[in-house]
């Protein structure tokens, strides 16, 4: 599903990778792909974006992109420092400009009073600069609260690029 919000969002997002000859990719949990999904909606999507991964199990973000098991026993998968090693890992396995990643709790299960439903914790990385993370915390329904991640990390994404590029 694509919003009003986040096609606009897109658009901006691609017209400004394109315009600097930079590239993306994307490393999702909770939101299980949706971002790439969305990126890859666009016409033209090939110039800027390069690849994702979905990790949505604990080994998976350890296999596939070198988490260490210890900072998930220790902090969680939903924490700003798994979001942290998640961007590392990523810049670390492609030549892109900038690396997006995602981890958080969409319920309707799955939260504790520490982390609640709705928790999301998101990250931004342009390649040998540090990341930018931020937490959200959503309300809805599942659907609600990826869509609501989505959009949101997309935005950090643009902001971000705006920001580094001076736009």
């Amino acid at each position: 599903m694509m919003t009003e919000r986040l096609d606009r969002t897109l658009h901006d997002l691609a017209e400004l990778l394109v315009i600097h000859a930079a590239s993306v990719c994307t490393v999702e949990s909770c939101t299980g792909g949706w971002v790439s999904a969305a990126m890859t909606a666009l016409p033209g999507s090939s110039r800027w974006f390069d690849r994702g991964w979905v990790v949505y199990s604990n080994r998976a973000k350890q296999e596939m992109l070198g988490v260490d098991a210890q900072l998930i026993d220790q902090y969680g998968a939903v924490s700003s420092q798994v979001i942290a090693a998640l961007l590392q890992g990523a810049l670390q396995r492609c030549q892109v400009d900038y690396a997006l990643a995602v981890s958080g709790i969409a319920g309707p299960s799955g939260g504790s009073q520490e982390k609640p439903v709705g928790t999301v914790w998101m990250g931004v990385q342009q390649r040998h600069q540090p990341a930018n993370i931020v937490l959200g915390h959503f309300s809805g329904n599942r659907q609600e609260i990826r869509l609501q991640a989505v959009e949101t990390v997309v935005e950090l994404l643009l902001q971000s690029l705006r920001t580094e590029l001076s736009v």
